[in-house]
Formats: C-alpha cells, sequence, structure tokens
C-alpha cells in the first residue's frame, strides 16, 4: 500500500469514528445545566463545529487534500480536552458514569507529552515502582500538568499494589 492509500485509509477511518458509535444510548434528559446529552450525540453529525482538536481545528478543517498538502500535521490530530468532557457529559446523560470518569481522566493526559505518558504507564505496571515513586509520579502529574483526577488514580494504585504486594521493593 502507498503512502496515499494509507492516509485515504486512516482519514475514512476517523472521520468514520467522529461520526458513529456501535454504544446504543438509553433515552435520558442531558447532565444538569447547560451539559451535552443524548439527544447531541454523535456530535460529530450532531455539533460538529464544535468538536475540535487541540490545536482548535473543527471537523471541516479536515480533508485528505489537506494532509496531502502537509496544512495538517499529525498535532491538529489529537483531541481537544473540551471535546472529550462533551463525550464525557454524554456518557453521564446516559448513566455510563465510568466512561465518563475515562474521558475526563483522557482530557486531563492531553497536557502531557506522549514520552512522559509511556514512562507513567511502565511506572503502573507491577513490581516496576516503589509506593513513593508512584506517589511522586502523582505529585508531578498534579503539580506539573493539573491532571488531579489521574493523580489520585495513581495515588490509588499505589496503595492497591502496597495492599497486594504488588510494589518494587524498597
Amino acid at each position: 500500500m502507498d503512502q496515499e492509500q494509507l492516509i485515504r485509509q486512516i482519514m475514512a477511518e476517523v472521520m468514520t469514528s467522529l461520526g458513529k458509535d456501535s454504544v446504543t444510548f438509553q433515552k435520558k434528559s442531558p447532565a444538569a445545566g447547560n451539559g451535552i446529552g443524548r439527544d447531541q450525540y454523535p456530535l460529530g453529525e450532531k455539533m460538529p463545529e464544535k468538536v475540535k482538536s487541540a490545536t482548535g481545528k473543527v471537523l471541516s478543517d479536515f480533508s485528505l487534500e489537506r494532509v496531502k498538502n502537509g496544512e495538517l500535521t499529525a498535532e491538529d490530530f489529537r483531541i481537544a480536552p473540551e471535546t472529550l468532557e462533551m463525550q464525557a457529559q454524554v456518557a453521564d446523560s446516559v448513566d455510563r458514569q465510568n466512561l465518563a470518569r475515562n474521558m475526563r481522566r483522557a482530557a486531563e493526559l492531553i497536557a502531557v507529552p506522549d514520552d512522559r505518558l509511556l514512562g507513567v504507564y511502565n511506572a503502573l505496571r507491577p513490581y516496576r515502582s516503589t509506593k513513593t515513586e508512584l506517589y511522586g509520579i502523582a505529585d508531578e502529574l498534579e503539580q506539573k500538568y493539573h491532571c488531579t483526577v489521574n493523580a489520585a488514580f495513581i495515588r490509588e494504585a499505589a496503595d492497591v499494589y502496597e495492599k497486594r504486594g504488588r510494589l518494587k521493593a524498597e
């Protein structure tokens, strides 16, 4: 497969996934206030002007031609935290709180560089880190990147690892 075919395939998959999802939602009103709810889902079809990338591009800014011309970069394909929050609100509106929490954790992590995320992931594997090291990672995420939800998650993981004997020896 040549590069142009690969780009076409990737673009088609991205555009398809933005407008559709295999999740079936039950009818329920939106979250309290001016939240996004089931009736606005899928966002890519019902509110495409609000679905943005981390660089501020909206769905209509994406085309194969712009990729080929170099007008779009890999950074343009990263989702904006606000878009993930809208997805979380949809999940909340249909009683999918676990999914909503995951979307909010993901939204926080957009600020963290990819190489650091990989380091955090590796540190969270059993027997890779001490409790002190995991708490240090949590502090870093909270203070440097404002990832309060993820920091709490890592501290909780450290405590669970301690109870289950899955920490690296100090």
